[in-house]
């Protein structure tokens, strides 16, 4: 008796079980949703291409007939998009969250940007005739089914053109630096005006910061520098405009080297024959350059050179000068200028009087006006010259 109950429990529970999945498996894709597509005057528009999409992915897709209505059957419970369009009259959309047979009337179609769909409530007749008023919930926005609208997707560009924009100008102010700092490698005369030459031969391109009796701060382009002020044969202030400058190509750079300075011929002895050989060598005439030379400026913006000349030599040296070489830029464009040495005077045979003669271990002083329109340099370099005669 036992058994026969339990059996009869079993089979009446599985009797209940197949008649919940049968219930569900025949609600499940018996929904259907119906409509009509309209133009803007609310006349039927036929031919008009309907979509159903959920989740991203069409559904169905049907074409409206004469009478502008559209069905679609063996639908699911759940959240879809209806997209209407045609080609002439424009396009709609509409977001329809499907809960029983539902008829959700007229689209209108439109040319201009559809605005958000809102809720709506629809009233449907029962079989029976008597009315029923169905909730049709319509999310506001495209959000609500997980797709982005297409305002947040614009927004989304502009923020990223924004931010490529951004990068750009940081990226050019970068290169503007690094072109600068290219730039001031090449010539450091462009931030620096002050050139100290020092007795070893080097030469130093800085802003002097702080100097006294002793040393000299000098900012330069490593850093700042102590100069034994012992050290410094002179110091030159250089003034280059824009224009003076000379421009290297970037390919280049690195390996650019400025061409050497000229070099002017060397001084020549001469005698009364024209032999220098003829003379011992320590009866010759040699000049030098007593201290250092001067550089100053007048107020009409003048440069003035000057210095001294001694002659350390056995012999008399006759028009004496001192040949000025000036670097124009840094492509090895020069001038020079020359200024004889006021010594003492002397008449030749020939009846030439001459005032640029030094006696032996006599000196004299020379000066050189650079005139205002000579335009602007970058440095320069000298040779002492003179004759020889009986």
């Amino acid at each position: 008796m036992t058994l026969i109950n339990s059996l009869q429990k079993r089979a009446l529970l599985a009797t209940v079980v197949l008649t919940l999945i049968g219930s569900t498996l025949f609600a499940k894709g018996k929904l259907t949703l119906s409509g009509r597509i309209v133009d803007s005057d609310g006349k039927k528009v036929k031919k008009a291409i309907v979509t159903l999409l959920s989740g991203g992915e069409v559904v169905d897709e049907e074409k409206t007939g004469g009478n502008g209505k559209f069905k679609f059957k063996k639908l699911e419970e759940g959240d879809y998009v209806l997209q209407a369009s045609h080609d002439d009259l424009g396009s709609a959309e509409k977001i329809v969250t499907l809960t029983g047979k539902e008829n959700i009337g007229d689209i209108a179609l439109s040319t201009k940007k559809p605005s958000a769909p809102v809720a709506e409530s629809q009233v449907n007749t029962t079989p029976s005739g008597q009315p029923e008023r169905i909730s049709v919930t319509v999310p506001q926005t495209m959000e609500a089914m997980g797709s982005p609208s297409k305002d947040f997707i614009l927004n989304e560009l502009n923020f990223e053109i924004k931010k490529l924009s951004a990068e750009f100008k940081h990226l050019s102010q970068e290169m503007d630096d690094l072109k600068a700092l290219s730039k001031m490698w090449v010539n450091p005369l462009t931030i620096y005006s002050k050139e100290i030459i020092l007795k070893n031969g080097s030469t130093v391109f800085g802003k002097i910061i702080y100097q006294d009796d002793k040393s000299l701060k000098v900012e330069t382009l490593v850093g700042y520098l102590i100069v034994d002020r012992a050290q410094v044969v002179r110091i030159v202030d250089n003034v280059i405009t824009e224009d003076t400058q000379e421009y290297v190509p970037e390919q280049i750079r690195e390996s650019y080297t400025p061409p050497p300075m000229p070099k002017l011929a060397q001084p020549r002895y001469t005698s009364s024959n024209n032999s220098a050989s003829n003379a011992s060598a320590k009866f010759s005439g040699n000049c030098v350059l007593v201290g250092n030379i001067s550089e100053k400026k007048d107020g009409q913006g003048n440069i003035i050179f000057d210095g001294e000349i001694k002659n350390i030599g056995g012999r008399r040296a006759d028009f004496v000068k001192v040949d000025f070489v000036f670097r124009k830029n840094w492509s090895g464009e020069t001038k020079t200028l020359t200024t004889f040495v006021k010594g003492s005077y002397n008449t030749f045979d020939t009846g030439i009087v001459s005032d640029a003669s030094l006696l032996p271990g006599a000196v004299g002083k020379f000066d050189l006006y650079v005139p205002q329109d000579f335009g602007a340099f970058i440095g320069y370099s000298y040779v002492i010259d003179w004759e020889e005669y009986q």
